[in-house]
């Protein structure tokens, strides 16, 4: 279900909005910034693999429960090969700013992720220099995942991450993240998280990819936030989170047997928490 209330606070800010560099109307209202959402969807630069994925991800409806409005300065952490940049960074090129923030893999001793942190941003790059038409305008800010900065402070609307705290948790730095994230974020500004959704509580070392839900809430309170809402948008009950691999073993990663891809394409992608927090104003 798309969340008008949601959108109807974006258009609340964006009511005075003058006319961007490549429109003579402004977005002026609810339903302008819910066509302009649709069309970002529904653009057909985006990557065919990554549109069959929609049924999965809901970006649409994900996106409006955050409540990105188009003239937000929108914070993606760790976008990976850009599947929500493609739909941001469009979405939010006339009056926004579309940041992503990748590990700067200087930051990384050798042999610890520092090649596949390379590629990851050269990557990235690579697809924003490839489409100016959608991309001219994003931005690129490489962080120490051990002091991680994302920018100065109080200069985001909205942080945004998707499926990558178990990767912090695992790697101890789960606790800097949530605080690098209430430090770029304004007061009354959202942070929006999607996380594999463990049955319960895990270890810090962990392997499966899932986090219990109550763990990332945690997380987030821990560094000044409150939550907002939840939303089930995103959720999979067929997933049963005891897979022998992990999360992985669902796809898009598929790391099965050839003879179990029926069972797992059955099931689906993960089972997935959809949190929304605020900073606190004040």
């Amino acid at each position: 279900m798309l969340h008008t209330a949601m959108f109807a606070a974006a258009a609340l800010v964006l009511g005075a909005c003058a006319a961007t560099p490549d429109s003579d109307t402004a977005v002026t209202g609810e339903a302008a910034v819910q066509a302009r959402l649709a069309d970002a969807v529904s653009g057909a630069w985006r990557d065919p693999d990554n549109v069959a994925r929609d049924g999965y991800r809901h970006p649409r409806e994900t996106l409006g429960f955050f409540g990105v409005a188009p003239d937000h300065t929108v914070v993606e952490i760790t976008p990976g090969g850009g599947w929500y940049a493609e739909i941001l960074a469009p979405y939010l090129r006339q009056d926004g700013q579309y940041v992503a923030a990748v590990v700067d893999p200087m930051a990384l001793p050798e042999g610890g992720g520092r090649d596949y942190q390379q590629r990851s941003r050269s990557g990235l790059e690579a697809k924003f220099a490839a489409a100016p038409a959608q991309y001219d305008r994003a931005q690129v800010v490489a962080f120490d995942p051990a002091a991680p900065v994302f920018g100065p402070d109080g200069s985001a609307d909205v942080v945004l991450t998707f499926r990558n705290v178990h990767n912090w948790r695992s790697n101890g730095r789960a606790e800097g993240m949530f605080e690098g994230f209430f430090d770029v974020l304004r007061p009354g500004g959202t942070l929006g998280v999607v996380e594999h959704r463990a049955a319960g509580n895990v270890a810090a070392d962990d392997q499966s990819g899932y986090v219990g839900q109550d763990q990332v809430i945690a997380l987030a309170e821990a560094a000044g936030f409150n939550l907002d809402a939840r939303s089930e948008i995103n959720a999979n009950l067929r997933d049963t989170k005891d897979h022998p691999d992990g999360v992985w073993m669902l796809p898009p990663g598929n790391r099965h047997e050839a003879a179990d891809a029926a069972r797992y394409q059955a099931i689906g992608e993960s089972d997935r928490m959809t949190l929304r927090f605020v900073k606190p104003r004040g």
